[in-house]
């Protein structure tokens, strides 16, 4: 059976299961305005455990939404705008191929 599956790239699928947890969206308000943050200062913020914390910080940089820099023990992390680009606009150009948008004539929109 023929399915009409959604080729999505490996940063759209990455983008989406780092963004899939209610928790991470909220962690990324966190780096709003290009803010950079250890792993405790994201811990105290949202009143998580630090290895909970660590788990989901490591899934945002594995999902490409964010990036990391080392300084000496001390990881400080920051958002990744554009990996977060890429991966918009390729979900954006499978969800086009699958389901483009209708238009104008077609969403009766009543324009004369």
């Amino acid at each position: 059976m023929a399915t009409n599956a959604i080729e999505l790239s490996g940063e759209a699928r990455g983008f989406l299961k780092a963004m899939a947890s209610e928790t991470r969206q909220q962690i990324m308000e966190l780096f709003a305005g290009g803010v950079e943050l250890t792993v405790g200062e994201v811990a105290e913020r949202m009143s998580l455990a630090q290895s909970a914390t660590s788990t989901h910080l490591a899934t945002l940089r594995d999902g490409g939404v964010l990036t990391s820099r080392r300084e000496w023990k001390t990881v400080y992390y920051r958002a990744d705008p554009a990996r977060i680009g890429k991966a918009l606009s390729d979900l954006q150009a499978s969800l086009a191929a699958c389901c483009p948008p209708p238009s104008e004539a077609e969403a009766g929109c009543g324009c004369d």
